[in-house]
């Protein structure tokens, strides 16, 4: 294979409210964090053991706009997009750094209702980019991995 790929895919829960950044011109970014966990049996003690990760989420404009509006700690959403690594020095001077995820698309796995919505009405589903019609995800398969495919 003569390319390379950077692609990300993740199901997870908010860490925090999305906190939103706003630039002249009207462009804005989005960050939150996401968890991730991997559960196992431990074969020496048999018993579940869950490890926790956590990845730096970086949604933008519009995309950043509906997350603020419809996501809130604790929530489930799937993300896609791809790795993007940040160095940068600290008012010490020290070399810091970063991974993100930039997020190119995602799916809201549950949401908190619109409060323009009617009661007991299903919450919306959005894309990262709404101008684009994608066809409807697949059902979530119930697992323990929850895992879109």
């Amino acid at each position: 294979m003569s390319g390379t790929l950077n692609k990300v895919m993740l199901i997870g829960h908010l860490g925090d409210e999305v906190k939103m950044h706003y630039f002249e011109g009207g462009g804005c970014v989005g960050r939150f964090p996401l968890a991730t966990n991997e559960t196992y049996v431990s074969k020496q003690t048999n018993e579940r053991v869950t490890n926790t990760d956590w990845h730096n989420i970086v949604v933008r404009n519009k995309a950043a706009e509906i997350c603020e509006k419809y996501l809130t700690k604790g929530d489930k959403v799937y993300v896609e997009g791809r790795i993007k690594n940040r160095k940068w020095q600290d008012d010490s001077g020290n070399e810091r750094y970063s991974t993100e995820i930039q997020v190119s698309d995602f799916t809201f796995l549950n949401t908190k209702r619109d409060p323009e919505a009617a009661p007991g009405a299903a919450p919306a589903k959005q894309q990262a980019n709404p101008m684009v019609e994608k066809p409807a995800a697949p059902k979530p398969v119930s697992s323990d991995d929850d895992l879109p495919f």
